[in-house]
């Protein structure tokens, strides 16, 4: 056995210590299985990924059950996970400027069989909607020495299943407004407006733009004395474009600066003191800023929507630490094998992707913090994988574990007075116990006519 395997089986158990006793050995095992790479071997499916991990037939179904009827729920394992890594005290939070990060981002589980579950969501791998199980993830960002890694703080489900995407997204960023301390910032990726965002409530945000994008001045361009009066500012284009066969000119920036990002030159152009392009000129409305990047290293410009009054390179920083939320859905679907499901109950459904999400972020943690593993005796210097923890243990490992506590147990049931089913008994047995039955009354009938006769 490894130091690997024996310290990520005591974490697994300070993690699910929370809940009661019984329901938390058959988490343990369940996430065991996730954490070793059971479920690809599975391809999915919970019986054969824990067979595969040597549980034995009851320890299997006491899992399948602890996920479907189990009394926990995803909040107190993800409290119980980020207690457990603050009291490593190798977690180190990023910082930018005084602001740190909060990342956010939706996924799903693509389940296009799927029956009975109508929700649907885009796909761009397909370029079209298909049946998924719709996730929203907020993570904080932080790093163990030089490892940037993710720490999960919340996850979102979907009110029902026919909830739409866009629904799913608003009830997102509206949690992780409400999370938000006093120095955090929300991150989030495209396919977020502005609008939803101050929708939300969000007090600090820095959100991805299209190169299309527009905004508007908060004041009236002047009168030019015919037609009707402006009631909209002055429209600000931060990119040309074409329309039709002519091509629209970017507006003037406001401002140009330049900075370093490893030794490489980016230039920034913003516009500050905007308005949504959909409002009239008011007297309160909230503004914000544009900043638009060109780096080397990319073809398209950066398009940057922020309410922060922070230098470029503070803003273009914090967006680039929002890339590890996607180390959480990229770990549970493609290195844990549960892209794949099958389960079918709604319940299910919703908590099976809750807990390989909490799983991936696990081994994500685990293989920054855990030593190198070698492949093979050719490999001379290792370097940390996420799939290294896993696909160097064996089977039996979980069973060789003697140090679990008293509190990890299989549940003990109440004995019942009454017999709740007929015993079995052998064919032969009620054969021949129906003889004497038989033959006892035949007996007892010819000894009452002897007697009266």
């Amino acid at each position: 056995m490894t130091t690997a395997s024996q310290r990520t089986v005591q974490f697994l158990e300070q993690i699910v210590k929370c809940v009661p006793v019984g329901t938390n050995l058959a988490l343990l095992q369940l996430m065991w299985a996730m954490i070793t790479g059971s479920f690809l071997t599975s391809r999915g499916a919970i019986h054969s990924a824990l067979a595969n991990s040597g549980f034995e037939p009851g320890e299997i179904r006491r899992s399948w059950r602890a996920l479907r009827w189990g009394q926990w729920n995803v909040y107190e394992l993800i409290r119980s996970f980020r207690q457990q890594v603050k009291q490593t005290g190798q977690w180190q939070v990023r910082e930018y400027g005084g602001y740190r990060p909060l990342a956010v981002d939706t996924t799903a589980y693509w389940r296009p069989r799927l029956q009975g579950w109508p929700g649907k969501l885009y796909r761009q791998l397909t370029g079209k909607t298909m049946t998924g199980i719709g996730f929203g993830l907020i993570a904080d960002v932080g790093q163990v020495g030089e490892q940037r890694l993710p720490l999960i703080r919340a996850i979102v489900r979907g009110h029902n299943a026919a909830e739409k995407e866009t629904t799913l997204k608003e009830r997102t960023v509206a949690k992780a407004a409400r999370l938000l301390n006093e120095n955090e910032v929300l991150l989030h990726d495209g396919g977020l407006s502005i609008a939803q965002l101050q929708a939300a409530g969000a007090a600090r945000f820095v959100v991805r733009l299209g190169t299309n994008c527009t905004a508007r001045r908060p004041y009236l361009p002047d009168y030019k004395g015919s037609g009707r009066r402006p009631t909209k500012g002055i429209l600000v284009s931060t990119l040309s474009r074409k329309w039709k066969e002519r091509t629209l000119p970017a507006t003037r920036p406001d401002v140009t600066m330049s900075f370093n990002i490893d030794e490489r030159p980016v230039i920034a152009r913003g516009w500050h003191e905007l308005m949504r392009s959909d409002l009239k000129v008011a007297d309160k409305h909230e503004l914000f800023s544009i900043w638009v990047f060109d780096d080397p290293l990319f073809k398209t410009p950066l398009v940057l929507g922020t309410n922060l009054s922070a230098v470029p390179e503070v803003v273009f920083r914090l967006y680039l630490d929002r890339w590890p939320v996607e180390q959480v859905p990229l770990v549970a679907k493609q290195m844990l094998g549960c892209q794949r499901q099958f389960v079918f109950a709604h319940t299910s459904c919703w908590r099976l992707g809750e807990l390989s999400f909490l799983a991936g972020n696990i081994l994500t943690w685990l293989a920054v913090l855990l030593p190198p593993q070698p492949s093979g005796y050719w490999d001379r210097h290792p370097k940390k994988h996420q799939d290294d923890c896993a696909g160097s243990w064996r089977r039996l490992f979980f069973q060789m574990i003697v140090f679990l506590t008293d509190n990890f147990e299989k549940s003990v049931r109440l004995q019942t007075i009454y017999q709740k089913e007929l015993m079995l008994i052998d064919e032969q047995d009620a054969y021949n116990g129906l003889i004497r039955l038989i033959w006892t009354h035949i007996v007892k009938v010819r000894f009452q006519s002897l007697s009266f006769g």
